[in-house]
């Protein structure tokens, strides 16, 4: 009795895994199928998402690692392939046709985002936070990409300075470097922008890079992301400067809301001003079934990085100062 016990056991376990196989691959096939049925859409809006606390418990600006792991999941179910911020500033957007450009963004340095184990005398990336959860689901979908842009803090109060571990932080500036991952300015320490002068916001934005570049010499931050969502009174302030010796310049300035972004094709695109979305529970389901209800406003890949391809009467919409890109319009 026990041996058919046993037996029976062992041939549910193998249905089961076959039902989950077959679930999978399914859910694969849909996803596929739906993205291929989107026609092309350069000039749609784009997802810049921004994240914060990977943590527990579940709160305004933490998402636990199983729910962000769940981010993904839909994302790249629905048709989301993650490229750079660089990337989207500079127009590559090299994802397969049908497919949708998204971006991640991590404010704040916090433990959760990137955090080391020791386990027998060696360290490990922790598979519980952010970084570690989105190596492996590179590893598992290699056709989603890797790509994110951190926001540190390298002189705040713990435990936001470059993610509360001391002594490994130029290694993990190293390794976020190194895999092609994006580091960006924050600030010192969370400054809001618009309570300083010129002389103070200049020492913020220089003194972070110089932070940043003791642990990765030469690493130049492109983009800035602005505590508090607030601007300094002069934005010339926060493009380009120097202070100390040291000088920087960010190609964008992102904000702490605002929705989806618009194209990087599109006029309407303005690095200066660039909008995210904040991916708590309700606001990134928002935004998903907003673009799952209105697709023709959704970036949309043909596929050729060389070739902008848009809505047939659309082109006066594109933008003009983009070079060695042809314009095609479709029906």
């Amino acid at each position: 009795r026990r041996a058919a016990a046993e037996g029976d056991a062992r041939r549910q376990v193998r249905l089961l895994l076959v039902l989950v196989l077959i679930l999978t691959a399914a859910l694969l096939f849909v996803s596929l199928a739906s993205a291929a049925e989107l026609p092309a859409n350069e000039l749609g809006r784009v997802m810049i998402l921004e994240y914060h606390k990977i943590d527990y418990p579940e709160e305004r600006w933490t998402r636990t690692p199983e729910n962000f792991r769940r981010d993904l999941e839909t994302l790249y179910a629905r048709g989301y392939r993650l490229v750079s911020l660089g990337d989207l500033l500079d127009g590559r957007i090299a994802v397969p046709a049908g497919t949708t450009p998204v971006v991640l963004t991590f404010d704040d340095s916090s433990p959760g985002q990137f955090r080391y184990l020791e386990r027998n005398g060696a360290l490990e990336i922790d598979p519980k936070c952010a970084v570690g959860i989105l190596e492996a689901f590179a590893r598992e979908r290699p056709d989603f990409g890797r790509a994110a842009t951190f926001f540190v803090l390298p002189a705040a109060d713990p435990p936001n300075r470059l993610f509360n571990q001391p002594a490994h932080e130029g290694r993990k500036l190293r390794y976020l470097a190194s895999r092609g991952y994006e580091i960006g300015n924050h600030t010192l320490w969370h400054a809001n922008l618009g309570r300083y002068g010129e002389a103070t916001v200049r020492a913020q934005l220089a003194g972070a890079q110089q932070w940043i570049q003791r642990h990765v010499p030469d690493y130049r931050p492109r983009t800035l992301a602005l505590p508090h969502g607030v601007y300094p009174k002069d934005v010339s302030w926060a493009l380009r400067g120097a202070a100390k010796g040291v000088t920087y310049s960010h190609d964008a300035i992102l904000m702490v809301a605002g929705g989806a972004a618009p194209s990087p094709f599109s006029r309407a695109f303005d690095p200066v001003r660039l909008p995210r979305i904040q991916a708590v529970e309700t606001e990134l389901a928002s935004w998903l079934r907003h673009f799952a209800q209105r697709p023709q406003e959704r970036f949309v890949s043909d596929g050729d990085p060389d070739a902008i391809t848009v809505p047939a009467g659309s082109q006066d919409k594109v933008r003009s100062n983009l070079r060695n890109v042809r314009v095609a319009a479709r029906p």
